[in-house]
């Protein structure tokens, strides 16, 4: 399991590449930008979209993946179709293929005959990436990859990567939008249980070099395998997360009920921030700028949590459903009831198949998550769970 976390993490290098090169000419990135239709779009939006970048991005994972371990390609999974229409409505499916030169000639194809462009993703997508990070190295867990699948989103909040706002500034640490909330997700989970096991988030614009505006990203990766729990991450800024008297955090969609919205504000007071992203939300909460990432709606799906929640398993935390929680409160072992990855949600079609459909909370404490719940409950007038 060892190796393929480190692929993981070398392919979310290659892929953050691919993402900043997407973006490097306005006018050639609005030649990327396709409308999603039908059973691809996310409800939430009024528009949605995807790019040449989440396509290709997610191409690139699954190929990367299936050179290193033969079959795993099979079991990944993620939000975008490869079909994509190029400015002459000409429908292409996007794929990498055996060379440079075959790939380029293909992405030229999807960018109208724009071949410098196509030339330098080419080179994005078949370059070797850099070697993983030293302290993957002496990790030596070993589980069947037979039993595994992968859940990809190849670039969350995408209409921020759209966007392309660059000068936002962060609210105690926390970007509310712009480039800064872009993602790239891989989740790991055991195809029998559906328990997350390895996540890798990787924050491809995470840092603007003053001067030359040339874009930096940082990774952070977690797995969490029967008892085994490693991490990429610092302790967690403001000391010890259980200290007494320290007040709650929570960080939100812009998009989340009133209700919910005001019943936080009682609990946390001034620790409530927005922010874009599924994915940027649990790297909010990962990374300790906020205790709960919090979501009441049914708006996301597997492959924006399974990353998160592997890498919050592996810091002690989780990712449980949002309505169970508050209805049953933590179940026989203390723990609120988690998400699965394994199983869609029956009778629903298209993206719905997937989505978490009694919302999410994210979580790095299990204790501060109970008196977090007991809490909220009270502010939103709901009755204790029975014993």
């Amino acid at each position: 399991m060892a190796d393929v976390l480190r692929e993981l993490v070398r392919a979310s290098e290659k892929a953050a590449d691919i993402a900043r090169a997407c973006r490097q000419q306005d006018a050639l990135f609005q030649l990327l930008v396709e409308e999603k239709k039908d059973g691809d779009k996310n409800k939430k939006f009024v528009n949605d979209f995807k790019t040449l970048a989440d396509v290709l991005v997610q191409e690139v994972i699954k190929h990367h993946l299936g050179q290193k371990f033969p079959g795993l390609e099979k079991h990944v999974a993620g939000e975008e179709s490869n079909e994509f229409t190029n400015e002459l409505g000409e429908s292409i499916t996007v794929e990498v293929r055996p060379t440079e030169a075959e790939t380029q000639q293909l992405l030229s194809k999807v960018l109208d005959g724009h071949d410098p462009a196509a030339a330098a993703l080419a080179r994005a997508v078949h370059r070797d990436p850099a070697p993983a990070d030293p302290a993957l190295e002496a990790l030596t867990v070993a589980v069947p990859l037979d039993s595994l699948g992968v859940w990809v989103d190849p670039i969350d909040s995408t209409y921020q990567y759209i966007q392309g706002s660059a000068e936002v500034e962060p609210v105690e640490g926390v970007f509310p939008r712009g480039l800064q909330c872009v993602t790239i997700l891989i989740g790991v989970f055991d195809r029998r249980s559906g328990e997350p096991l390895m996540g890798v988030i990787n924050q491809p614009f995470a840092e603007r070099e003053p001067g030359t505006g040339r874009w930096s990203g940082q990774c952070c990766w977690g797995l969490s395998y029967l008892g085994t729990n490693v991490h990429s991450l610092p302790p967690a800024p403001g000391g010890p997360e259980d200290a007494p008297g320290r007040p709650f955090s929570a960080v939100v969609s812009s998009s989340e009920k009133d209700e919910v919205r005001a019943a936080l504000g009682r609990v946390c007071g001034g620790g409530v921030r927005h922010a874009a992203g599924a994915g940027y939300k649990s790297l909010c909460v990962v990374r300790g700028l906020a205790d709960f990432y919090v979501f009441s709606e049914d708006t996301t799906f597997k492959w924006d949590s399974c990353a998160g929640h592997a890498i919050l398993r592996a810091l002690g935390g989780g990712m449980a459903d949002w309505q169970e929680s508050l209805r049953a409160g933590p179940g026989p072992a203390g723990s609120p009831p988690p998400l699965r990855y394994h199983v869609g949600v029956q009778g629903a079609v298209g993206v719905d198949r997937w989505a978490n459909r009694g919302g999410l909370v994210a979580y790095r404490s299990t204790a501060r998550l109970r008196r977090f719940l007991a809490q909220l409950r009270e502010s939103l007038g709901l009755p204790a769970p029975a014993p």
